[in-house]
């Protein structure tokens, strides 16, 4: 499966750097077990932050961030399988979950619930 492994980004740090850094860490530690378990992972930011840096964007929240940083994450759930929902307080996170079960895909809360890949 290709998992879009959904959790805080921005989120929660008040838009300092070393935070984001931080959660963009927990996001993809998350990303061996799965392509482990037979997967590919994937994180919305792998994506949106070059296309971000690309077209611009000075600050995280500016009218260039609204147009890709969202918008990458919802394109790539029409291409997923399933999410891996990480723990913490997320927006974005949650919207992503609230698309793919409209979608339905498989919501997952625990990377022990992932199933290996056949």
């Amino acid at each position: 499966m290709l998992i879009l492994i959904a959790g805080p980004y921005r989120g929660g740090t008040d838009d300092d750097p070393v935070l984001m850094q931080q959660n963009l860490d927990r996001l993809e530690a998350a990303a061996l077990p799965l392509f482990e378990k037979g997967h590919v992972p994937m994180i919305g930011e792998w994506v949106a932050l070059p296309l971000l840096r690309l077209a611009g964007s000075s600050a995280p929240g500016d009218a260039i961030w609204t147009q890709i940083q969202y918008p990458v994450a919802h394109r790539l759930l029409d291409k997923c399988d399933a999410v891996l929902r990480l723990e913490g307080a997320s927006a974005g996170a949650d919207q992503d979950v609230r698309i793919a079960l409209e979608k339905g895909l498989k919501v997952y809360y625990r990377l022990e619930d992932v199933p290996a890949a056949d």
